[in-house]
């Protein structure tokens, strides 16, 4: 019999938590009141299903779960994946907010406990205070979008994790509820009636967009908050005194345009012209908030001449504020705002508008006019009110400038070289750049590095690709100059494998006037190292560059900084996820000791995915486990996709993981782990990597049948149907692994349960390695895992994904490969290494992963979330099978959507995607 609405739990047990019961019960009435009664028994007879088939193993639960979900129509089908999906949705709202709960908890904070920390280990104020003067801790929001929510979706999401704090706060102090409820309750019925997938492919604009709330949400807020919190933690009274905005936020968003055809010298503009709008608009609100705020009048206290001459040329002319200084001082500066906004964003103009001013240049004429203020105040004793609002305004236009974000440009070095072999051909015809070998190349690069004359040729008209590229470059010139330097901070080379790959881009920024002839370069040029290959000719390619003349003179202007790009998401897709962690770091380590002996300061961008099978993980455990010396007080890295979201939706959870890199960047600067007993570690590695990096190998690129499996048992042709990024799936137009780019690649395995990129290799690597070296038991692995934090963070990792896998799951994956014999063999092969990778996680952890799947805390998260995500897999190869069995005009729109729907849901489920 159906339930009535009021009865209807739509969850698993009274041990649940709270929230996740009150948002489940929300989301089954109303599934209950707009689908029927059918739809919430089938939900329910679902879910029943896959608890007893996860409590028992039971094979009747598991053809109980098939046989309803073979039986259900299409139009059932729809609304039973939208339900799952949905829960699995407010359940991730639900468990964020118990982070921000115990978060809330905690007694310790990152910054002042690893500044108290330092102090315990030796070092004193200063040198701390110098650390922080010279720090640059910078997040990249990055054009690799794997969020997989719309826009839509996540303003309500927003809402309701912003109301369930709020009500969670409420009921704490027995305030009434209700009205918060039914805000809530009404958010989860728009998300109901809102559809869930984008119907037209991501824009770089619109992904522009989405990046832009994160500002709101979090970084406009924590870049003050953050000063203020070390300086309390030195124990230093503000009186307006900060150190250098040492957390710049970065992005990729509109300057990446590696495989990204749609990144163009319009887009970059437009970024820019979308990121000023932002800030100025920002500015406006808190100058016209300052504007209410700062009412001392001349009649009570006597301002300084400064802030007295900036009131003076206000435009403002009302008697009524004549007494008032500040206010005509702060509109003045408002209509300098908004005359800025006009000229940059003239589409958009400054609301509240009506005084006339002079639009400023950079943003340092803005803080100027802002300190003029601060110290006006401080002359008459107002300290409480300079290190209010008005501190946190100069501290974030010290931050964020106009330009809001630093705009990272980037482009594969094979477009760098067809671009300059173009410019040389139409200046010199018959040089045939392409055709020489690498020493014929650097000696043409670097007599143009050198030369007077300009490459490019007036009035010749060169291919689409190189106006293209060399309009970028014009574009970033013109942002520089008006932007300042900060706008544009670095070039990247991805790709990189030679010295004229660096050489060819040094040429590009010449021709733009980007580099001068006597080597100076407002823009870092920034090698990135991505495969195995590069990770280990990285070193040797800096090495040869520094010995170039041309190009140390530039690292010379550049105060002898080079920053270094290394990727993580390619080397782990070219070698396996224990041969991609090996060879980051040994070239980490020859990075610092060749930048050691060339006296040259090295900064290392990290490319880290969201995923695990990507780079990503836990942040200051990946920090931390650098080599000595390899952060040095600076670190660049990436932020992807739906981490981005699930780390800087919220302020407070925002603000902590900020504060967490930047404790971990004095943490692993100041107190790096010792290398005593590197070269005994060193050498198990060697041996353990070369057994990974053979068997990974052998599976992905080298076993007959491999992309048959790949593309017929997992999602990968869907995922490119889904429009979550600007930018194609492959590199090429071919089912080659080497071509498809690693986000759809890692994605693809995490759909389908088996996690392959983020372990596979790593059973056979400790088999081999305990059998050569006569420890069955793996004694001296589990005392690694103990003693070295890179070791334990690798293991963690893998340990982690391993715990996230289910072969279960997976074969019915396998099955949908029609060819047996090619599905037997890959697929045993696949579940031979998971349960060698297991064996080994037990030897050298002591527990084994698919014990901690059933016991402690990790039982408690998936006992929320398996009984929903489940299903939505089993649905999805059930559509799946639909779909490869029916020809392409036999395939509903609906059957479409609603495999869309379930990658939809697992990615949510699993909190994972690229």
């Amino acid at each position: 019999m159906t339930k009535q609405p009021d009865d209807i739990h739509f969850s698993l047990a009274d041990e649940e938590d709270e929230a996740i019961r009150f948002l489940g019960r929300i989301l089954g009435n109303i599934l209950h009141t707009q689908e029927g009664g059918l739809a919430f028994d089938t939900v329910e007879e679902i879910r029943r299903a896959s608890v007893e088939l996860h409590r028992t193993g039971d094979e009747s639960a598991l053809r109980r779960l098939h046989d309803t979900i073979a039986a259900m129509p299409e139009d059932l089908t729809f609304h039973v994946l939208r339900a799952f999906t949905y829960f699995l949705h407010l359940l991730n709202i639900a468990q964020d907010e118990q982070i921000l709960l115990d978060h809330r908890k905690a007694s310790g904070h990152a910054l002042p406990d690893a500044i108290e920390a330092a102090r315990e280990a030796g070092f004193s104020d200063s040198q701390l205070v110098a650390f922080f003067k010279d720090a640059l801790v910078s997040p990249i929001l990055t054009a690799h979008p794997t969020e997989i929510r719309r826009q839509s979706t996540m303003r309500a999401e927003f809402a309701i994790s912003k109301m369930l704090d709020e009500r969670t706060r409420a009921r704490k102090v027995g305030l009434d509820v209700t009205e918060i409820e039914r805000g809530i309750e009404r958010e989860i019925e728009t998300l109901w009636q809102t559809h869930l997938l984008r119907r037209s492919k991501l824009s770089v604009t619109d992904e522009i967009k989405n990046s832009l709330t994160y500002y709101d949400h979090t970084f406009f807020q924590a870049v003050p908050k953050l000063q203020e919190t070390l300086l309390k933690s030195l124990g230093k009274a503000s009186f307006g005194q900060d150190f250098p905005a040492f957390l710049r936020v970065g992005t990729w968003i509109g300057g990446d345009r590696d495989g990204n055809p749609f990144v163009t010298d319009t887009i970059l503009r437009e970024v820019f012209r979308m990121q000023a709008g932002h800030a100025l608009r920002h500015y406006l609100e808190e100058v016209h908030l300052l504007g209410r705020e700062l009412s001392m009048s001349t009649r009570v206290v006597r301002v300084n001449q400064d802030l007295q001459e900036l009131a003076d040329i206000s435009p403002d002319t009302s008697e009524h504020r004549l007494d008032e200084p500040y206010r005509r001082a702060l509109i003045g500066i408002y209509a300098r705002l908004a005359a800025t906004l006009a000229e940059i964003d003239p589409e958009n103009p400054a609301p509240l508008h009506t005084a006339k001013g002079a639009p400023y240049g950079r943003s340092e004429e803005l803080l100027r006019d802002l300190d003029v203020i601060d110290r006006s105040l401080r002359s008459h004793q107002a300290f409480a009110i300079a290190d209010g609002r008005i501190l946190d305004l100069r501290r974030k236009v010290r931050s964020f400038g106009f330009h809001l974000a630093s705009v990272d440009l980037r482009q594969n070095s094979s477009v760098h070289e067809a671009t300059v072999a173009e410019l040389l051909e139409a200046i010199a015809p018959g040089t045939d750049y392409l055709g020489m070998n690498e020493a014929a190349r650097q000696e043409i690069l670097r007599k143009e590095l050198t030369s007077p004359r300009a490459l490019l040729r007036p009035y010749w008209e060169y291919s689409e690709k190189t106006a293209g590229e060399l309009a970028v470059f014009r574009a970033a010139k013109e942002i520089v100059d008006r932007f300042g330097p900060r706008a544009i901070v670095t070039s990247i080379i991805s790709n990189a494998q030679s010295v004229s790959d660096v050489l060819e881009l040094c040429v590009l920024l010449k021709e733009a006037g980007l580099l001068t002839l006597d080597g100076k370069c407002s823009i870092a040029i920034v090698p990135l190292f991505e495969t195995i290959a590069d990770l280990r000719n990285g070193p040797g390619i800096m090495r040869a560059l520094f010995d170039t003349p041309e190009y140390r003179r530039i690292v010379t202007a550049q105060k002898d900084e080079q920053e270094i790009m290394l990727g993580y998401s390619d080397s782990n897709k070219d070698g396996g996820l224990v041969t991609s962690n090996w060879e980051l770091f040994k070239a980490e380590r020859a990075l610092v000791e060749l930048f050691r002996e060339e006296k040259i300061r090295l900064r290392l961008f990290h490319g880290r995915g969201g995923s695990i099978g990507r780079g990503g993980g836990p942040t200051r455990e990946a920090i931390v486990a650098q080599p000595p010396g390899a952060v040095a007080g600076q670190i660049r890295l990436t932020e992807q996709g739906e981490v981005i979201s699930s780390r800087y939706s919220h302020a407070e959870i925002g603000y902590a993981h900020l504060e967490t890199l930047v404790s971990a960047t004095l943490e692993a600067t100041l107190m790096p782990e010792a290398e005593s007993a590197l070269g005994e570690y060193s050498a198990i590695m060697d041996a353990m990597s070369d057994h990974a990096f053979r068997a990974y190998r052998s599976l992905v690129f080298e076993t007959e049948g491999f992309e048959e499996f790949f593309w017929s048992s997992t999602v990968i042709n869907e995922i490119a149907s889904l429009n979550i990024g600007s930018r194609p799936a492959s590199r090429s137009k071919t089912r080659e692994i080497t071509s498809l780019r690693a986000i759809p690649w890692v994605f693809s395995w995490a759909q389908c349960r088996i996690m392959l990129p983020a372990w596979y290799g790593f059973g056979s690597a400790v088999a081999a390695w305990c059998a050569e070296n006569e420890d069955p038991e793996g004694e001296k692995l589990a005392a690694l895992y103990d003693a070295w934090p890179f070791f334990h963070a690798m293991v963690s990792k893998i340990d982690l994904m391993i715990g996230k896998s289910d072969l279960a799951m997976a074969a019915q994956y396998a099955d949908l490969c029609e060819d047996k014999e090619i599905r037997d063999r890959i697929f045993g092969r696949i579940s031979a290494e998971w349960e060698a990778t297991v064996r080994a996680l037990e030897m050298i952890t002591g527990t084994s992963p698919v014990e901690r799947k059933r016991s402690g805390e990790a039982k408690a998260r998936l006992r929320h979330r398996t009984p929903y995500l489940d299903p939505l897999n089993h649905m999805q190869v059930e559509l799946l099978k639909k779909v490869r069995m029916a020809s392409s005009d036999e395939i509903s729109e609906r059957t479409r959507r609603g495999i869309l729907l379930s990658i939809n849901g697992v990615a949510s489920g699993l909190r994972n995607t690229g």
